[in-house]
């Protein structure tokens, strides 16, 4: 069976849990499927941190072009090579395929449904657009959480819920849960500006949906009552992040605010092991890969009573009400002052962990493309 892969995203520079997701499982589907030959189809040149392996199976496909590449260069492509099957990992569809193709899409979340006001509007078209066309003509959608099924299912009630099938993201436990040394610990530290304190941390884009200027203002309530605690908002800009930069500029604590910028995996890792505490209070997420990263580093989670990451948390994390500064607030308080309450959480958040797996996700995604 000839496998086509829109493996584009893995070009950028800006590394996401959806980039990681297509990262990890070209990691893998080459040994699980030895008599499959997989097409990868990109644009220009790996990102160096997300280039899937070279595999006697693996057919690298770099076409070139600058405009509209899915509905153009790709979608020519695809004529000429005639795969058996495609699948589109990123939620979109070329308008046009060769008859007969089995196409598989990943709908990763619809956030831009639920909060349109959360994306710049030059976004929303196209948004929409590639995401109904793709849930509406794809044979098979993988949804990565059954919230975001649940959403779908909402969006558009004219799909058969048997075209789709829930396959939770995996989680590579080794690199964050690895050791680190003081000598790391200080050196990140001294890289970021963040000093001796204390911190919470958040990781992720800096943009609407992830509700970070309420966890401003919770982190002002609560620094109100402790002098040392810092902020750590770990990520680069992502859209509309302008309101945020305003907030913390007036903040009165705003010198105990950090912004690292995007950070490299390297450090990511030592960012979470050195961390008192993380608080992810995103309004929606299709699934919540970082609240993993931080049970695997030992670390304290707060985050949102919404969408997957109720799913993802279990009982390992605490649980805010997103658009409730106090209830963040209260939660963050718990987190960093219950010494029983933090050895549980960290814990359990080991024991979550064996929930989710890149290995299982690999070979249930192969089932699904090869129609198993």
């Amino acid at each position: 069976m000839n496998i086509a892969i829109q493996a584009a995203d893995l070009d950028h520079e800006r590394i996401d849990g959806t980039r990681v997701y297509i990262k990890e499982l070209l990691a893998r589907f080459g040994a699980y499927a030895p008599d499959d030959i997989f097409s990868l189809y990109h644009r220009s040149t790996w990102n160096p941190e997300l280039a899937p392996p070279q595999m006697r199976n693996y057919h690298e496909r770099v076409l070139r072009f600058p405009f509209y590449w899915t509905q153009t260069r790709f979608l020519l492509q695809l004529f000429v090579d005639r795969p058996d099957v495609l699948w589109m990992p990123m939620q979109s569809l070329p308008f046009i395929t060769p008859c007969g193709l089995q196409k598989i899409v990943t709908i990763h979340d619809l956030a831009f449904k639920i909060f349109p006001t959360s994306f710049p509007r030059k976004d929303m078209r196209r948004l929409n657009i590639f995401t109904d066309f793709a849930v509406t003509h794809a044979d098979h959608i993988i949804a990565v959480s059954h919230a975001t099924k649940n959403d779908i299912l909402r969006f558009y009630p004219h799909i058969d819920e048997r075209k789709i099938t829930v396959i939770y993201h995996g989680f590579n436990t080794d690199m964050f849960a690895m050791p680190v040394s003081d000598a790391e610990r200080g050196a990140l530290r001294q890289k970021y500006g963040i000093g001796a304190a204390p911190y919470m941390l958040y990781v992720g884009a800096l943009q609407p949906r992830k509700n970070l200027e309420n966890l401003v203002r919770a982190f002002e309530l609560y620094a109100q009552d402790n002098s040392e605690i810092v902020l750590v908002l770990a990520g680069g800009k992502g859209w509309l992040w302008e309101p945020l930069m305003a907030l913390i500029e007036r903040s009165p604590f705003k010198e105990r605010i950090i912004l690292t910028g995007a950070v490299p995996f390297a450090d990511l890792r030592v960012l979470y092991h050195d961390a008192y505490v993380f608080v992810f209070p995103s309004l929606y997420e299709g699934f919540g890969i970082p609240l993993l990263e931080a049970f695997a580093a030992g670390v304290p989670v707060v985050t949102a009573r919404n969408s997957s990451l109720l799913e993802v948390g279990g009982d390992a994390a605490l649980y805010a009400e997103a658009t409730d500064v106090h209830s963040i607030k209260e939660q963050i308080r718990r987190a960093c002052e219950d010494r029983e309450l933090r050895r549980k959480l960290i814990a359990r958040g080991t024991e979550r962990l064996t929930h989710f797996s890149w290995d299982t996700c690999a070979q249930q995604t192969l089932k699904v493309l090869r129609g198993e």
